[in-house]
């Protein structure tokens, strides 16, 4: 992908672009199909509701889940404070203990910060030094108080993938929910047994070439009592979120997800490779150091470390050639370094020089040889002026 500021886009995981079959689908029901879902007594209403109806078949179908076990929101965050505040008001007088990990995304970790001043106990997990939730420190920290367990399926900074089916048995045996975001996971592994393993998930339209302010919440049909609403006004989506539909986002949304699934066994295997190349390129560096590389990862996501490098002078040196970040975009703008990295117990130096590089559709092989390349030479530059990495044998 160009523009007139970046010539390489390795970014995905921040968003990506919208696919133009996503773009074409949604069009009509801004202009020409622009009726109202729950307009039932007309046909533009009608239109509006059949579109609706068939893209939730159509996920239905893609993803193996009853068309009563999601609810569309504005996208993983919505869908995260509406199931985590939804979960607890409901259950607090029974279970008030969450227990998450934290390496979490910050829209999950906000949520429990917020839950924990209305009276939530909330346990913070440690992770392993490859990203890993702590499995005994989860055994130890779960009870019969505890009402959901917030796991991050696949981790957005680092790629690393969470073993749920341990950790949804841990959940069961205690009659814990498990709720995991898996807005980076959808699109780009397989998920066969996900929802089986898990009671609550979201996920999030522009983080697989949908349009951007639709997401997903699944709700597993049993547990929808469990919940309180997310919005209420109006009784739309069973009364667990209120409001005009999205049609045309909800349209879109659905064709994303047809189109990552069909494509998902070929396109997985060429992130990885492409991944792999990038990461054998950039270890070539000295005293470069890959992040979460012994575990299970997302087969487009790349973390890495350089030692002796001012991490904000390598984005800017890089931003003229690249599009790549240092973590979570939510979070591009703090000083502080990646809490994820902290997580795993890797120095402030280090984790303030780490780059995110996440690869998506329209990469390609020589988009990698040319990142290799003006990754490693602007390393060489900067270290040239640092007189640590002069005296690093000293």
């Amino acid at each position: 992908m160009k523009s007139q500021y970046s010539q390489i886009y390795l970014d995905y995981n921040a968003t990506t672009p919208c696919d133009q079959a996503v773009v074409d689908v949604m069009f009509p029901y801004f202009n020409t199909h622009f009726g109202n879902a729950s307009s039932s007594h007309h046909p533009f209403g009608w239109l509006a509701k059949d579109a609706i109806d068939e893209a939730t078949e159509a996920i239905s179908k893609t993803l193996g889940v009853s068309s009563k076990e999601f609810v569309y929101t504005s996208g993983a965050t919505e869908s995260i404070n509406g199931i985590l505040k939804g979960l607890y008001r409901k259950n607090k007088s029974k279970r008030n203990h969450i227990v998450t990990t934290k390496a979490e995304h910050k829209a999950v970790l906000d949520v429990c910060k917020f839950l924990e001043s209305e009276g939530a106990l909330v346990t913070y997990l440690d992770v392993t030094s490859d990203g890993l939730v702590d499995i005994q420190q989860l055994k130890d920290s779960i009870s019969k108080n505890t009402l959901v367990v917030s796991i991050l399926y696949a981790n957005n900074e680092t790629g690393v993938i969470q073993p749920l089916d341990v950790i949804s048995r841990l959940c069961k045996a205690k009659g814990s929910f498990l709720f995991s975001d898996a807005t980076q996971a959808l699109g780009k592994i397989e998920m066969n047994d996900f929802f089986e393993q898990v009671d609550f998930a979201c996920f999030s339209g522009h983080k697989l070439y949908g349009p951007k302010g639709i997401g997903l919440s699944f709700i597993k049909e049993k547990n929808a009592n469990n919940i309180d609403a997310f919005i209420h006004g109006g009784g739309q989506q069973r009364s667990l979120r209120g409001g005009t539909y999205n049609t045309p986002a909800i349209v879109g949304l659905s064709k994303a997800i047809v189109l990552a699934e069909k494509s998902l066994t070929k396109e997985t295997k060429r992130l990885k490779d492409l991944r792999n190349q990038l990461q054998d390129g950039l270890s070539a560096i000295e005293e470069s150091i890959v992040n979460g590389k012994n575990v299970n990862r997302l087969p487009n996501t790349l973390n890495i470390s350089f030692k002796y490098i001012d991490g904000v002078n390598l984005l800017r040196g890089l931003s003229r050639f690249l599009a790549v970040s240092n973590g979570s975009a939510c979070n591009s703008a703090e000083v502080n370094p990646s809490h994820v990295l902290i997580a795993m117990d890797i120095p402030a130096t280090l984790a303030f020089s780490s780059l995110r590089f996440s690869l998506g559709r329209f990469t390609s092989s020589e988009d990698i040889k040319n990142t290799i390349n003006i990754v490693t030479n602007e390393v060489a530059k900067q270290r040239k002026s640092n007189i640590l990495w002069e005296r690093r044998d000293s």
